[in-house]
């Protein structure tokens, strides 16, 4: 197995694993994305490899954008009159979108273990997993209405097609965060299970899926995946498009703020 930076990556007899390891809220850039579509592109060439695990160290399965962390927002709100944009420290989004894509085009079973909150574009990594493993404390949320932005990382493509259209806008048009119960029952989990098991599960989970025969796997994934990738890649160019137009607003500026500031947003619709 590869050395990366910010990931643990090993093999657990026919079981890859990912851990993302920047605890505590394990925020993403595009070299985190980056690394994890590498991940699996070693994975998809190891043949003894047959599933894999999708992890996290710390609290937070992943918090989203690093733009939410407090740190960073407040220096980028000191700097915000000179750049213009706090989500600058993302890097292009047009590039996270294509390692975004590049990880719906793995051609093996991933299990997500979801110990913690998964929100915003985490939220998406999450849903990129064909399954995921939970617990009660862990919390889902699609976000951006509340920073005044838009909805990315193709979750306007994945989230309807898991839990239902209409539910689907429910966390978006709220917000919301959907606790581990709710995302049990709703489908957008496949096990809830106590917060200490949650990886133990999702590796027996996988390695159910290894015991299969590896072709069978293959064939019947990408015949249930077919065109996925392709719909995420169309769904990011529209969300890009909507999120380059949003970032521009004095709105997205005070959602980012107030969210820092732990308070209700003052948005002016301009």
């Amino acid at each position: 197995m590869s050395t990366y930076k910010d990931i643990g990556v090993e093999k657990v007899g026919h079981v890859g694993s990912i851990e993302i390891r920047r605890p505590p809220l394990n925020f993403f850039d595009i070299s985190l994305i980056n690394q994890i579509a590498d991940a699996l592109d070693e994975f998809d060439g190891d043949i003894e490899i047959r599933a894999s695990v999708l992890s996290a160290q710390g609290k937070a399965f992943c918090a989203g954008a690093n733009f939410q962390d407090p740190a960073r927002q407040a220096q980028e709100v000191r700097e915000a009159d000179k750049k213009g944009d706090p989500a600058d420290s993302l890097g292009a989004i047009n590039h996270l979108y294509i390692q975004a894509v590049r990880i719906f085009r793995a051609k093996k079973p991933i299990v997500a273990a979801v110990q913690g909150a998964a929100i915003g574009g985490g939220l998406g990594l999450a849903v990129s997993a064909d399954f995921r493993v939970t617990c009660p404390e862990a919390r889902f949320s699609a976000n951006f209405t509340k920073l005044g932005f838009h909805p990315g990382f193709g979750l306007t493509t994945t989230l309807p097609e898991l839990i239902g259209k209409n539910n689907a806008e429910l966390m978006f048009y709220t917000s919301r965060r959907v606790t581990g119960e709710e995302a049990y029952k709703w489908g957008l989990a496949n096990e809830l299970v106590p917060q200490d098991q949650v990886k133990a599960a999702a590796m027996k989970l996988a390695g159910e899926i290894a015991e299969c025969s590896p072709l069978g796997l293959l064939s019947t994934r990408a015949t249930m995946r077919n065109g996925l990738a392709d719909r995420v890649m169309a769904a990011t160019n529209h969300e890009l498009a909507e999120q380059t137009r949003l970032r521009a607003t004095e709105d997205f500026k005070e959602g980012v703020k107030a969210t820092e500031e732990r308070r209700a947003a003052n948005f002016r619709g301009r």
